[in-house]
């Protein structure tokens, strides 16, 4: 069987981009493969953040993708940091990628800004530990936003960059964009991706948000001066993003639903409603989840020594391969 993996950051509260974005082809995934899903809290600490609402919010997620529908009884759920495999294989990665390849990256760029001299090294590096997340775990596809194929690209590269120095060690893997909504747009800024760091809160349908909260910020949505519900992208964001998170929700299509509407009104009304009853069991589940945090402990215990078990192996035929000498047991013991 095919083996996918992703992962999230716990770095703040889930919302719908993640989860038409993301969490919801893990779902469906979980059934057809072998599946690995990892909260990645040590991606977390390139960026200032509060160590006590780090360990909170990782805690959190796991429970959010509890909620959303992935199952334990047939995926593995796992937290980054609980797999000490992840650091050390970064390592040998980090002795194969180029610093010309990681300067290059847009993410480091964007966040960096200006400050590049005075960033985090971490920060850097990033897309090393992303390309060690994959390959630990001999993944076949994995599932990435559309903003993320870049360090993708950087793992299949660093992949075989060393394979062919020293034999064939790691899968090179494939990355996966959903075809539909694989990028959620901020509803106040229609160009921008939807994101929980951005600093209006009109623009972010979260997880949790009660479904009065959903109707305010799809109606404040922004869209045109024009009164023609068109899907059309490039002229008219807003109002496409608004059918796209139709199309999404109902399974149609936006270009088709487009005609259904008269006026930007009634869009917006039905938006409202498709996606408040979309989010809904998440919603209710993620209530009992905070209820039974000895639980959610228990499947993330679990899932550390089943990711292990997988991790282990890669990272001692890794370090084999590159010539470090295997203590009694192996490196992973």
């Amino acid at each position: 069987m095919a083996r996918v993996l992703s992962g999230v950051q716990p770095s703040g509260d889930l919302h719908l981009g993640n989860y038409l974005g993301a969490f919801r082809n893990w779902v469906a995934d979980q059934h057809e493969f072998d599946a690995f899903f990892c909260v990645v809290d040590l991606h977390a600490l390139t960026l200032d953040y509060d160590p006590a609402l780090l360990a909170q919010k990782t805690l959190e997620t796991a429970e959010s993708l509890l909620a959303v529908g992935l199952d334990p009884s047939v995926c593995t759920l796992f937290v980054q940091s609980h797999v000490p495999e992840h650091p050390r294989l970064t390592w040998l990665l980090e002795c194969t990628a180029t610093y010309g390849e990681l300067r290059r990256m847009t993410q480091f760029k964007e966040k960096g800004g200006e400050q590049q001299e005075t960033v985090r090294a971490g920060l850097l590096t990033y897309p090393v530990l992303m390309a060690a997340d994959i390959l630990l775990y001999v993944a076949d596809r994995v599932p990435v936003g559309d903003d993320q194929r870049q360090h993708l690209e950087l793992t299949r590269d660093v992949a075989a960059r060393f394979n062919h120095r020293f034999g064939d060690t790691f899968v090179v893997p494939q990355a996966e964009v959903p075809k539909v909504a694989a990028r959620v747009m901020d509803l106040q800024e229609p160009t921008r991706k939807m994101s929980k760091s951005v600093s209006s809160p009109l623009g972010t349908v979260l997880v949790l948000d009660p479904p009065e909260e959903i109707d305010r910020k799809v109606r404040k949505a922004v869209t045109d001066t024009e009164t023609e519900v068109r899907y059309d992208p490039v002229h008219k964001p807003g109002v496409s993003n608004l059918l796209e998170l139709l199309a999404a929700s109902t399974g149609g299509d936006p270009a088709e639903l487009a005609s259904h509407y008269p006026n930007y009104g009634t869009l917006k009304a039905d938006v409202a409603e498709a996606l408040a009853e979309l989010l809904r069991p998440a919603r209710e589940r993620l209530v009992e989840l905070h209820a039974q945090r000895d639980y959610v402990e228990s499947v993330l215990a679990e899932g550390a020594a089943k990711a292990r078990a997988v991790a282990g192996p890669t990272l001692d035929r890794a370090m084999r391969a590159a010539g470090l000498h295997a203590p009694p047991g192996g490196f992973s013991a």
